[in-house]
């Protein structure tokens, strides 16, 4: 299937969310879409997609002219959309899911529940994961929802497959097993298009790239000839410079965070380490290290087996998320759009939520007091809104990141805790997450990152702490930090080689 675009226009009232946008996506190619948030990408393949209709301009597939097309017309021709956002139904099961709208029958009225669920085997046991096609959605955790959505696309004649962020909550071997799927669908005559904010794997995948820009086409070319500089340097129209690395500061020797023996069997066990005033303390490791369960742990919001948390010195009650909250710790969850935003509520209420919870007293909501703390926030955080007033969800990833930001930056906390604090967010917003943390620990405060990306770690830890199976395989500090090293410990290699011996 070859694809063109020719002067796509989408308004939305007064905003121009694409403007003259023209490029071509060629037959058997896994093509990448790069952009910052809210430069167009989503909306382009909605379009596609036949979600949305474009205000102006044509879709040109297979030498056949469209002025727009809708869902079912663009199933019909063989394209396929994963969204960003998952479009499961969790009260179905699986297999339901994965044929909505497409169920098997026998007899015109009775469904062919078997054969769907035989093929749903076939197609998981194809992309190498094992999930039970009879179980309810709601039993699932994100990566495995993540997984069904993909599983969808591939399982019908797709001759275009649209992807957009597809691998946010997906481990590396999981990437691995979908770029291999991928470069098969490729092989059988299959275009993808790939939107991605990672860099390594947009390098790893794609043939080609198309750069949107502020709703505008930017170049296309092959990825051969670019590299990760020229490519960011089309994303944000400018050279990153990094001016400042939190991990050359001078750390203050005193303790402010101390976990002592931490446990919540089976996820995680003897946890303990300690937090300096100033400091960034990376946790890394690989799915199911218990991570996440720990991150919970540390605000109150696991019941723990054992362990304490000593701040400045004193015990601190993880009894109450509440209590966390008021003794000076914050937490920034990961999953913004399942564990942060409140998709009913609109910015400014988003943004007060913490505030309302641990300090707001007066039993009534003064509109004009919480109007005056949303512009002092937004000014630290940049936040770019058309109206406080307005859905969370008209806001792009990073600016939804940076509201999550906002929200705890008004409870002036000691500790901050961090739970994949850029996933899903653009390169440039990326380094403005970071200055925010640099920001945090300027003002001495201190923080820790939940955290999977080499880069990342690099860029703010002080030191690194490298989890394996539930324990603390490792602890290195910034100056002995590599790529190598941190996947070693990860794996547990050092444990295999003891053995060894």
């Amino acid at each position: 299937m070859i694809v063109e675009f020719k002067n796509i226009y989408k308004n939305f009232n007064a905003v121009k969310a694409l403007q003259d946008v023209s490029f071509t996506i060629g037959d058997s190619e896994i093509h990448g879409l790069l952009g910052e948030n809210g430069a167009g990408k989503s909306t382009l393949m909605n379009i596609l997609g036949g979600v949305l209709p474009p205000t102006s301009g044509t879709i040109i597939i297979d030498d056949v002219e469209y002025k727009s097309l809708n869902p079912t017309q663009a199933n019909e021709l063989g394209i396929n959309f994963i969204h960003q956002e998952l479009n499961l139904v969790n009260d179905l099961k699986v297999f339901e899911n994965l044929y909505i709208n497409r169920e098997v029958t026998k007899y015109k009225f009775y469904l062919d529940k078997n054969y769907m669920i035989e093929k749903s085997y076939e197609i998981f046991k194809r992309m190498n994961v094992s999930i039970d096609p009879k179980l309810h959605v709601r039993e699932l955790d994100t990566l495995q929802k993540q997984l069904v959505e993909i599983a969808r696309a591939i399982l019908f004649e797709s001759k275009l497959i649209i992807m957009d962020e597809p691998t946010t909550a997906l481990t590396n071997t999981e990437i691995e097993n979908l770029f291999k799927i991928m470069r098969d669908l490729k092989e059988q005559g299959i275009s993808c298009i790939y939107i991605s904010h990672k860099m390594p794997e947009l390098f790893t995948i794609c043939d080609k790239y198309t750069v949107l820009r502020n709703g505008g086409f930017i170049e296309s070319g092959d990825f051969k000839d670019i590299d990760e500089n020229r490519a960011t340097e089309l994303l944000v129209g400018r050279s990153i410079i990094e001016e400042k690395d939190i991990h050359k500061k001078q750390l203050d020797s005193e303790a402010v965070f101390e976990v002592r023996n931490f446990t919540c069997e089976p996820f995680f066990r003897d946890i303990s380490f300690t937090l300096k005033k100033g400091e960034v303390i990376s946790i890394t490791g690989l799915f199911g290290d218990g991570r996440g369960e720990l991150s919970e742990a540390l605000f109150g919001a696991r019941k723990l087996d054992s362990g304490q948390i000593l701040k400045d010195g004193k015990p601190l009650s993880l009894s109450s998320i509440r209590k966390v909250m008021k003794s000076g710790v914050g937490m920034i969850p990961r999953n913004r759009k399942e564990r942060s935003i409140i998709k009913d509520m609109n910015i400014l209420d988003n943004v007060s939520m913490a505030n309302f919870n641990a300090k707001h007293k007066n039993p009534i909501i003064s509109d004009k007091e919480e109007l005056k703390r949303f512009s002092q926030n937004q000014k630290v955080t940049n936040i770019k809104v058309g109206s406080p007033k307005d859905s969370i969800t008209s806001l792009s990833g990073g600016n939804q990141q940076k509201v999550v930001f906002a929200r705890w930056f008004e409870l002036n906390s000691d500790v901050y805790i961090l739970d994949n604090p850029t996933q899903g967010i653009d390169v440039g917003a990326k380094f403005e997450i970071y200055k925010l943390i640099y920001d945090l620990t300027d003002k001495g405060k201190s923080v820790i990152i939940f955290t999977s990306e080499f880069p990342e770690i690099y860029k703010t830890s002080h030191r690194c702490i490298i989890m394996y199976k539930g324990e603390i395989n490792k602890i290195i500090n910034h100056e002995k930090l590599n790529e190598r090293d941190v996947m070693y410990y990860s794996t547990g290699s050092n444990r295999k080689d003891e053995n060894d011996e």
